[in-house]
């Protein structure tokens, strides 16, 4: 990342090995090793400090429970990013996120003279930037700074191989076709009287950079004008970095091995799922209910698109940090202001950015195959074939017996009693059967508090749930919420 090399592939089959054994240490070293890298994805995707504190936490936490399932060690560091982004769009698909911290800028100890080449830079990096698609910018983040392969890439986006190939090479031509433009804008507006009327303002916003490159394109005068040559990685380069908080380290590491959290950890752990045949993690898919949200909110939004687009657009421009942030199906998307480097693009879900509310730890079922993220680019990855259910012919139930046995009891509903950690880690929510026995779990949690459980309570009895509040800065008081089926809520807060 921004010039950064990643480690080799030897370290990743060592700490995968040494994971696989239950080895502390070497949880502690993937941390040391990937953490840096994996909190700036995070932040790009959520533009929040604490929520890309929570998604590190959790993908660590989940690449330890899930890293038997690994079926290529070599793969270990494109797998996490693969883990750190399915836990960035679940929290993204939250209405309850956390948002308006986000992280402070990595501090590189330039001089003022060098911080000014570093900001026009920029500048041009992010005009550039914008006139690609949100997956587009993902993906040019990924394989630049971030440094992974095409495979690697497959597997984070769930794409066959062929298919990301094809995205990462498009990407590349449009950003080439999209940096020229940027630069005619940049040194010779005054040459071409429909440049200067496009790039009145500076950097350019993803309408106007769309509009300048197709303008270039059909221009004789613009198109013939040569621009020096520069490689993604070094305009990327000058790209902010989130700088993670040095106090996580023993906030994820804690809550990866403490003795008492393990059931949080299962239910971690469970927001993973599914994982494909190769052992990666299957695309984030919302549940049925935030789809049915979302797309009520798409029929009526003309008015608010338009209103987001403008938002968006101004932030932009006075932001010298920036974030992309898209739609997964490659449409057209808007930068964001951020303390991060070119954050990656939607999950396809048409999602707000940003969540720190965790769903139900029940997996959802993906709509399409993941890519399999084979060793060989050269052909793509295989798919399970679907299986067809079996249909059993439907049977004509027997003539009913006067001497039946009494209807059983109705189920109970649940009642809950909510706490307060004050300024601890934790705290309990009692909850009570009334009325009758409950099946009860823990559904979902919103805010940021964490719960898991399920289990059996027979008439006016009661059990407690424990939930922790989530790591990384904070400021102030929180609050937040533990669901429950088969109904209830329990309201939940502390201070720090």
């Amino acid at each position: 990342m921004a010039g950064e090399p990643g480690p080799g592939q030897s370290d990743d089959i060592r700490l995968a090995e040494a994971l696989r054994d239950g080895d502390v240490i070497a949880l502690t070293e993937v941390y040391d090793t990937y953490a840096p890298f994996l909190y700036d994805y995070c932040h790009g995707l959520l533009r929040d400090r604490v929520e890309a504190a929570g998604a590190l936490r959790n993908c660590v936490i989940a690449a330890r429970e899930h890293v038997g399932r690994l079926n290529e060690p070599d793969r270990l560091r494109g797998w996490l990013y693969a883990i750190a982004r399915k836990e960035c769009m679940r929290r993204r698909d939250s209405p309850n996120r956390h948002t308006g911290q986000e992280a402070p800028e990595a501090d590189d100890d330039l001089t003022d003279d060098q911080l000014a080449r570093r900001e026009e830079r920029r500048l041009l990096a992010h005009s550039a930037l914008a006139a690609l698609s949100g997956r587009q910018r993902e993906a040019i983040d990924l394989s630049v700074r971030h440094e992974l392969d095409e495979v690697d890439l497959s597997g984070v986006f769930g794409m066959p191989l062929e298919e990301t190939l094809q995205l990462v090479e498009k990407s590349r031509e449009d950003l080439a076709a999209a940096l020229h433009a940027a630069l005619i804008a940049q040194n010779h507006w005054k040459d071409c009287p429909s440049v200067s009327a496009l790039t009145e303002s500076w950097p350019l916003s993803p309408q106007t950079s769309a509009s300048l490159v197709r303008h270039v394109a059909s221009c004789p005068v613009c198109g013939a004008r040569d621009t020096p040559p520069l490689p993604p990685d070094r305009l990327l380069s000058v790209l902010p970095i989130a700088a993670i908080p040095a106090d996580l380290r023993l906030d994820v590491l804690t809550a990866a091995t403490a003795a008492d959290r393990a059931d949080n950890r299962r239910a971690i752990a469970a927001w993973t799922e599914p994982f494909d045949e190769y052992g990666w993690p299957l695309p984030y898919e919302p549940a049925p209910s935030r789809a049915r949200d979302r797309e009520s909110r798409r029929r009526r939004g003309p008015l608010i698109g338009v209103a987001a687009a403008a938002v968006a657009a101004v932030v932009v421009l006075v932001g010298a940090m920036s974030a992309f942030g898209g739609e997964e199906d490659g449409g057209g998307s808007t930068p964001q202001a951020g303390a991060s480097g070119p954050a990656p693009g939607d999950s396809g879900s048409g999602s707000p950015t940003g969540t720190s509310a965790d769903p139900s730890p029940t997996s959802p079922s993906p709509s399409r195959s993941s890519a399999s993220p084979s060793k060989s680019p050269s052909a793509s990855p295989s798919k399970s074939p679907s299986k067809t259910p079996s249909k059993t012919p439907s049977k004509t139930p027997p003539p009913k017996d006067h001497d039946d046995p009494p209807p059983p009891s109705q189920p109970g509903t649940l009642s809950a009693q909510g706490c307060s950690m004050g300024y601890d880690d934790s705290c309990t929510v009692r909850i009570t059967a009334v009325g009758g026995p409950v099946s009860w779990r823990v559904t979902g949690t919103d805010g940021p508090v964490e719960a898991g459980g399920s289990g059996q309570l027979s008439a006016g009895q009661s059990t407690s749930v424990r939930v922790w509040r989530e790591g990384g800065l904070c400021l102030g008081n929180r609050s937040g919420s533990v669901s429950f089926s088969p109904g209830g809520s329990a309201g939940v807060s502390y201070h720090c």
